[in-house]
């Protein structure tokens, strides 16, 4: 093992470089949390394909396909689906808003107001979403080194925490590249072959697995339907997502670039089904799903191909962990922070020096935090669940409602992220976290408050919806404007 060690060490290590390299760069907020607006299109893709493809889709996608064989893809398939959406129908107008997080495009288009609940909502799912990835630690380290749990999260969380401190986004844009790259090397090009080969060939795996394997719906109509609607929907509005949408530097690298990476999530979900269905022929009696990624890595990769693989599940953790942390701080210190103390959600030119400060601070402080939740949290999955079932069930509909419906009201939206939010509390109180129903009717719910409590108040002003259309059309302020339009009352 000293040589899958060895590549290890020196990708943690080049993690931290990128990371110290990174610092360089971030000398405003713009710089700091959207990389300056300045991404390409290759690197705009790559670093998009890098925080939506994690521990989940990899690990989590391979176990998919151990259980169920290649509609195992489904969940992959469906958060690729979403970005997709996102970027052939609403990216050019999110990057021309040139916001820095969901709850400023809320106050923008409803004239203030909306920001501070949505933002406690769209906190609590980046929140969980960075502790579940760093969570994932856990399983590699141990793999790796037979670690520690609590020693595993603290040193993965700790290191992650690190770079994007120093640098912000510049370093988790940095870092998100050279995940990108090691994780298409080592499962695409590295374990996907060798694991068919393994196998004994499509041939053999057909004629040892039942006939259910093969079958594009196996895992189930109804499961489908659900991972449309908590990763689809969900990848249409997380603050995670859009704040890399920020990073675009312009309108076709938004589109564009983000469908490449989108279709790179169609071909990475359909390779972790195969993976997991080749393991299931090796391995067929593994006491968990989710054990069958780890497994098939150590026991048939060779020497300095399994740490290059492994390496690459720890890349997937890494890039979903940071760009759920950076996030979490950003709507921490913008939408509420800043917010309950009465200042404006952008400073000037002359504060930039302090925004960087204060953002870096507040990455290491909700970095500190997401390491102490994942040690003393044990069911990730639960927690995964919690995060989706509110950002869905709150703010899916507000959202969408203000970027499609000009009639859209703040009351409404305030409204349909109370009722949403508490319906998908309530359900899963009652159906259990698990369950389909609480997103299923918190949906509805919201969409129901939305729609009767909007056409039941005064429309939105007419002057924020010309403020609205201006920043839409990229003729607004460059930056976000120190208060939004307030609407007449």
């Amino acid at each position: 093992m000293a040589v899958d060690y060895t590549v290890i060490v020196l990708y943690l290590a080049g993690m931290l470089a990128m990371g110290w390299f990174g610092m360089r760069r971030a000398r405003s907020k713009s710089d700091f949390l959207v990389a300056g607006r300045r991404l390409g299109p290759a690197m705009y893709s790559g670093t998009m394909a890098a925080i939506v493809l994690g521990g989940a889709s990899t690990i989590g996608g391979v176990g998919l396909g151990y259980q169920y064989g290649l509609s195992g893809a489904w969940m992959v398939f469906t958060i690729g689906l979403g970005l997709l959406a996102l970027s052939v129908f609403f990216s050019a107008r999110i990057a021309r808003l040139k916001v820095y997080t969901v709850s400023e495009m809320l106050d923008l288009r409803y004239g203030g107001r909306a920001g501070v609940i949505s933002g406690v909502v769209m906190w609590a799912y980046t929140l969980m979403l960075a502790v579940t990835s760093t969570i994932a630690y856990a399983t590699i380290f141990d793999v790796l080194f037979d670690m520690n749990r609590t020693l595993a999260i603290v040193l993965g969380g700790s290191i992650v925490v690190a770079y994007s401190t120093l640098g912000g986004m510049w370093s988790i844009t940095l870092t998100d590249m050279v995940q990108f790259v090691v994780k298409t090397i080592g499962v695409l090009l590295l374990l996907l072959p060798i694991a068919v080969v393994k196998a004994g060939g499509f041939g053999a795996m057909k004629a040892k697995l039942p006939t259910s394997y093969f079958d594009p719906l196996g895992i189930g109509g109804e499961t489908i339907f659900t991972y449309v609607l908590i990763y689809t929907f969900g990848m249409l509005i997380g603050q995670d997502i859009w704040q890399r949408v920020f990073t675009a530097r312009g309108d076709r690298t938004a589109k564009w670039g983000g469908t490449v990476a989108g279709t790179y999530c169609l071909v990475y979900a359909l390779a972790g089904a195969v993976i997991g269905t080749a393991a299931k022929v090796l391995y067929p009696k593994l006491g968990s799903p989710d054990d069958a990624f780890a497994t098939i890595v150590k026991d048939e990769l060779p020497v300095g191909v399994r740490g290059l693989v492994l390496a690459a599940a720890l890349a997937a953790v890494m890039s979903t962990s940071s760009g759920a942390l950076i996030a979490c701080a950003t709507v921490a210190n913008n939408d509420i922070w800043s917010r309950l103390r009465g200042r404006a959600g952008s400073g000037g030119a002359a504060g930039d020096h302090d925004e960087v400060r204060g953002n870096r601070a507040f990455i290491l402080i909700m970095g500190l935090g997401v390491i102490g939740t994942a040690i003393a949290l044990n069911d990730v999955v639960e927690a995964l669940t919690v995060a989706y079932n509110l950002l869905v069930g709150g703010l899916l509909v507000p959202i969408l409602g203000g970027l499609l419906w000009k009639r859209g009201t703040v009351q409404g939206a305030l409204a349909s992220v109370t009722v949403g939010g508490l319906a998908v509390i309530g359900l899963m109180a009652g159906y259990g976290i698990l369950a389909n129903e609480p997103v299923y009717y918190g949906l509805l719910a919201s969409l129901v408050a939305y729609v009767v409590v909007s056409l039941a108040t005064k429309p939105t002003d007419a002057a924020v919806l010309a403020n609205w259309r201006e920043r839409l059309a990229g003729r607004g302020t460059p930056e976000l404007v120190s208060e939004p339009v307030p609407a007449h009352q």
